[in-house]
C-alpha cells in the first residue's frame, strides 16, 4: 500500500478544535466507531426505514454541500458532481468515479472502489452502502437547479461489493416520474 498525505484541505481551530474542510466543518471519526453506530441504528429502525431516513439527510447535506462548494471554487454543472465525487473519496467512504452523467437527461451512473462500508462488514449478501443514495441525487438536484431546470431524480443502489459476485458499488441517478415528485415517492433503498 502507498501512502500519502491528504489531498484535501484540513484546518483546525487552535481554541476550538473544530476541524474545517472547504469551509465547512468537519468531524474526524474511526472508520469503526462510525459503521459501528451506522449498523446499530439500522438493527434498532430495519434497514429500509434507515434507508429513508438516510437518504433524505444525505440529499439536504449533499445539496448544501455541493451549493457551497460551487459558489467557494467557482465550479458548475458537471464538475460540482466531480469536485464531490472526487471528495467523498478523498475522505475516506471509498472511491466514487463517475461512469455517466447527462445533465439535461438528469442521470448519473457512479462505481464505488474499495467502499468503508464493505472493508468494515466483508461479505454480507446484501447492498450495504444505501447511506449514498440521497448523496448523489441531492447533488445533482443542486446543479439542476443551478442550471435552472425543475427537473429532479432520485438514486438507487444497484449493487454492492458486499455481495457475492460482485466486485464495486454501482448506483444509478435517475429522474423522478411526475407522480413521484408530487408525492415524494421514490426516495430509499
Amino acid at each position: 500500500m502507498t501512502k500519502m498525505a491528504p489531498e484535501l484541505p484540513i484546518e483546525v481551530d487552535v481554541e476550538t478544535g473544530v476541524w474545517t474542510t472547504d469551509a465547512l466543518p468537519m468531524l474526524y471519526v474511526p472508520r469503526h466507531f462510525f459503521i459501528n453506530n451506522h449498523v446499530a441504528v439500522e438493527e434498532a429502525l430495519g434497514a429500509e426505514r434507515y434507508a429513508e431516513i438516510l437518504y433524505h439527510a444525505g440529499y439536504k447535506s449533499a445539496w448544501h454541500w455541493c451549493e457551497k462548494e460551487a459558489e467557494l471554487h467557482g465550479l458548475e454543472g458537471e464538475a460540482v458532481f466531480e469536485h464531490y465525487m472526487k471528495r467523498l473519496s478523498q475522505r475516506g467512504w471509498g472511491h466514487f468515479i463517475t461512469e455517466a452523467i447527462d445533465l439535461d437527461a438528469g442521470t448519473a451512473a457512479v462505481r464505488l472502489e474499495h467502499s468503508a462500508f464493505v472493508y468494515q462488514l466483508g461479505k454480507v449478501g446484501r447492498k450495504i452502502e444505501y447511506m449514498f443514495t440521497g448523496w448523489f441525487a441531492g447533488a445533482l438536484d443542486q446543479i439542476l437547479q443551478a442550471r435552472g431546470s425543475s427537473l429532479r431524480t432520485v438514486a438507487l443502489q444497484t449493487q454492492s461489493a458486499a455481495e457475492s459476485g460482485c466486485e464495486v458499488g454501482r448506483f444509478e441517478v435517475q429522474p423522478l416520474t411526475a407522480t413521484q415528485q408530487q408525492t415524494g415517492e421514490g426516495r430509499g433503498v
